[in-house]
């Protein structure tokens, strides 16, 4: 089986636990069989295998996530997006990945689906028939969730008849709470957000609708197409259609109400709970934390700020963050924490970082456009490369970087850097890298 695994959103709903870098796919907070943690993509992982240890397996993700994926999964095959356009262009990337950099053949079949929901061994059955389907069967295959209740967060599946695997009849995307019950009365099944079919099938949609469709192009011209969920473009204008029933477990840990229903303990890190009911801590600071008396009540405070909230109000979390960037986020060199942010409402903008380099890593050769930076040395030693001149560097030393200048740092030892950074626009987007070879 060839499958892709869509890991696109941040899961601004489990703030502060996750964010646009650290999402919730990434999060170690499961259990495993060996009791050890695990995350969601890990897990997702080890039971496609399960199911099928000769998959394929495809992640389509954005640049961002690359180095949590490659930090928990080791390395696997990931088709970039060069930015964010939805479900479409992101399937139609992974299959034009598959066909011409894994050399999967365009009349071979695959299967699309998130990598985060919380499932058992069935599910992964059920992906095995949907992709016999997509062989023998009709141009597009989904797969139907036995609701358990009225739910406003999924779209639903008319099938023809209550047959295992059968033809579609129609389609209800995201209707209010009392509509699903009538919904679901009447037969409706959740989308579960899987689909398998032939490459050939999304490779010809997307010359059609893009005009080009191998990889290469549609990397480069990714910034052109639109904006588009699968369903919307695909699905819904598609007439030939099977569904495949699953009945088991499924469950979409996007809330602190489902997320905790899953998790093995009710108190993780400094924290300690008193006469708590149905009551989950997540405490990542040094600060210790002690919860008393609470009743559903998700508890989070990790470096990007604390949550207390009621566990059903929490699905609602998301409207009420504004653009918040991560204060802590790991990179193949290492990692950096925020320390300071000031004068974002000004425009005169300072931004403090502490970097911690590992070593034999670096950072690559880049420039700003909108900043000057300043680094001093507070522990190891390495070589800074600043507009092609190298140089030494030691605890004590200090290197001004000022705005469009080109420059790198690579450890010998581990490097710990305070960063200083000054500038009317103080993003992590706001780099171009270029290349540069440590061995000259």
């Amino acid at each position: 089986m060839n499958i892709i695994l869509l890991s696109g959103g941040s899961g601004k709903r489990l703030w502060p636990l996750s964010n646009d870098v650290r999402s919730k796919q990434f999060l170690k907070v499961l259990r495993a069989a060996d009791g050890t943690h695990e995350s969601m993509i890990q897990r997702m992982f080890r039971m496609i295998r399960e199911a099928d240890p000769d998959a394929r397996i495809v992640v389509a993700t954005s640049e961002s996530q690359v180095n949590s994926i490659r930090s928990l999964l080791g390395d696997v095959d990931i088709s970039v997006e060069p930015e964010r356009r939805d479900t479409f262009p992101a399937i139609a990337l992974a299959t034009a990945y598959l066909h011409d950099r894994c050399g999967v053949a365009a009349d071979d079949t695959v299967v699309a689906c998130p990598v985060d929901p919380y499932t058992e061994a069935g599910y992964f059955r059920t992906l095995l028939e949907m992709d016999e389907q997509a062989r023998h069967g009709s141009n597009l295959t989904l797969m139907g969730i036995n609701p358990t209740y009225p739910s406003a967060k999924y779209g639903y599946i008319f099938p023809e008849n209550e047959e295992s695997i059968c033809r579609v009849r129609a389609f209800k995307e995201k209707p209010t709470e009392e509509e699903a019950a009538g919904l679901i009365a009447e037969g409706a099944l959740w989308n579960g957000g899987a689909f398998a079919f032939r490459l050939s099938y999304v490779l010809d949609l997307a010359r059609t609708q893009f005009g080009f469709n191998t990889y290469d192009d549609l990397t480069s011209n990714y910034s052109t197409l639109p904006t588009t969920s699968f369903d919307y473009a695909v699905v819904e204008t598609e007439t030939d259609i099977s569904v495949v029933r699953y009945s088991g477990e499924w469950k979409d840990l996007g809330t602190w109400n489902t997320l905790t229903e899953a998790m093995p303990d009710e108190v993780s890190g400094t924290a300690k709970a008193v006469d708590c009911e149905n009551t989950h801590i997540i405490n990542e600071l040094q600060l210790p934390l002690i919860a008393m008396g609470l009743k559903n009540i998700a508890v989070a405070a990790t470096p990007d700020g604390i949550l207390v909230a009621d566990k059903h109000q929490s699905s609602y979390l998301k409207e009420h963050l504004k653009d918040q960037r991560p204060m802590v986020e790991k990179r193949a060199w290492g990692e950096y924490e925020v320390l300071d942010h000031r004068g974002q409402s000004t425009g005169n903008n300072s931004l403090t970082k502490h970097l911690r380099i590992k070593a034999g890593q670096h950072i690559s050769y880049q420039t700003h456009q909108h900043r000057a930076e300043t680094w001093v040395i507070v522990e190891g030693e390495g070589a800074v490369v600043l507009d092609g001149v190298v140089k030494p560097v030691h605890r004590g030393d200090t290197v001004v970087i000022p705005l469009g200048m080109k420059h790198a740092i690579r450890a010998i030892t581990d490097v710990h850097i305070i960063e200083v950074q000054v500038g009317d626009r103080l993003t992590e987007e706001d780099v171009e890298h270029l290349e540069w070879d440590w061995t000259v």
